[in-house]
């Protein structure tokens, strides 16, 4: 079912975009996606709440520095849900993550952290209290695939076990790819950074938005003033294409075709 009101942990749950201008993505996405979303409270350091057909779907918010620090990167970070975000940072280092930003409290609605595991692909970890994550996904204009890009699949493999409780096994029908699993549910994929891709880009968890068409939707973000980085094609899952947004964001869209 598309609408969502709890998450197993160790199941992405929320994605959340930092950018320097925050108006010009959600505009941006508005355009692309349909959601709605403004600039959120002070109190809430400005988070905007995008939502689609009144619910949540994804956050944006304003990438600020701290001291002389440099702005984080445009990317999109995807969430884990976690049952105790405390023990999670605890078993992220153990298995040789690194937390970035402490747990935390965010109002009323949940504990948070930020990390990196040891190959360097940055993820979140959600904790719910009165927010459970995305309401709505798996349909056009929302979160469908969550993807981690590594350099090293055994050793991600091992991490991700220790650290969330995730389990990989290789995807029938995909050569090279890993499906990643939650109480023997798949939750998302693995795959070797692909060859070919610039030294600078390191690894990553790449989000996917389902779309009714992906040539169409690949042309509204050049026409709109972002990149089409890998041109629309057909793979197993259906017809994908990868993008950047105009403040430099990657992600894939995907026309997902029904699996038998």
């Amino acid at each position: 079912m598309p609408e969502v009101t709890s998450y197993q942990p160790g199941t992405p749950c929320w994605i959340d975009l930092m950018v320097p201008d925050q108006r010009a993505a959600l505009d941006f996405y508005s355009g692309l996606f349909g959601w709605e979303g403004e600039v959120g409270p002070a109190e809430a350091g400005g988070y905007a709440m995008c939502t689609l057909r009144g619910k949540p779907v994804a956050g944006v918010m304003s990438a600020q520095s701290v001291g002389e620090e440099a702005p984080p990167p445009t990317v999109w970070t995807t969430y884990f849900c976690s049952a105790d975000a405390q023990a999670t940072s605890e078993a992220v280092s153990r298995a040789g993550g690194t937390v970035l930003l402490p747990v935390m409290e965010v109002m009323d609605l949940g504990r948070m952290l930020v990390a990196a595991d040891p190959l360097g692909a940055v993820f979140g970890v959600w904790q719910p209290l009165g927010f459970s994550g995305a309401g709505l996904v798996n349909e056009p204009g929302t979160l469908i695939w969550n993807e981690l890009n590594t350099t090293d699949r055994e050793a991600a493999s091992a991490f991700y076990a220790e650290a969330l409780g995730l389990e990989s096994s290789p995807m029938e029908g995909a050569e090279g790819y890993f499906g990643i699993s939650v109480d023997g549910r798949t939750v998302g994929g693995l795959q070797p950074l692909r060859e070919g891709m610039p030294p600078e880009v390191p690894p990553h968890w790449l989000v996917y938005f389902a779309v009714e068409d992906a040539d169409r939707v690949s042309a509204k973000v050049s026409a709109a003033g972002g990149t089409v980085l890998r041109p629309p094609y057909d793979m197993v899952a259906g017809r994908m294409s990868v993008v950047r947004d105009p403040q430099g964001a990657p992600f894939a869209l995907i026309a997902p075709r029904p699996m038998s």
